[in-house]
């Protein structure tokens, strides 16, 4: 088998950890807003060897890109983006809502699936020029706030090496923005319309 499909012989294989990883999530129609079908990575979450495998997989995806630190998008990519980095054995940097970091921070606004919101990171996160960063979040739907860490990075000098999710959204923009900002985009599964 291919690298690309085969994690760790210990682990679960792509196929089915996509399988799993689907089975674990739950579709919740109209949140937050009417018309919105938001995809809910919590029971993944509360499953301890979905989440490791889950995780794991990630790590083991962008192993060879050899990150120096990775970001996660805040809230759910702190859930994913900390093991992550652990799995490869390097620091962990938070992109926050506005006004939620100490210190001097700098920020980008973005546009959501529906509002518009601000992403921040600390002008004193581990990121200099030519810092090789892996960004981690739980799902790309239309990449606004993912192309805001991507350019919060390349702002403070680092080379996004890779954008890892769980879950793609492929009916939405995300993915394809992401690629077009010359980012390798990965997820481990992903979901069509009403697909449940």
């Amino acid at each position: 088998m291919s690298s690309s499909t085969t994690v760790h012989s210990n682990r679960v294989p792509g196929d089915r950890l996509a399988v799993r990883i689907k089975s674990l999530i739950r579709a919740v129609p109209d949140f937050p807003i009417p018309g919105i079908r938001f995809r809910d990575v919590m029971g993944l979450v509360e499953d301890a060897d979905g989440l490791r495998e889950a995780t794991a997989a990630l790590a083991d995806r962008f192993r060879d890109a050899a990150p120096e630190v990775v970001v996660g998008i805040e809230a759910r990519g702190f859930i994913f983006g900390v093991p992550v980095a652990q799995g490869l054995g390097v620091g962990f940097v938070p992109v926050r809502k506005a006004g939620k970091l100490p210190g001097e921070v700098r920020g980008v606004d973005y546009e959501l699936e529906y509002g518009t919101a601000r992403v921040e990171m600390q002008e004193v996160a581990p990121i200099g020029e030519g810092t090789r960063v892996l960004l981690i979040d739980d799902l790309v739907a239309t990449g606004g706030s993912a192309a805001a860490a991507i350019e919060l990075i390349r702002g403070m000098g680092g080379v996004v090496v890779g954008a890892g999710f769980v879950v793609d959204l492929p009916e939405l923009p995300g993915a394809g923005r992401l690629r077009d900002l010359g980012v390798e985009v990965f997820a481990l599964c992903s979901f069509l319309g009403e697909e449940e």
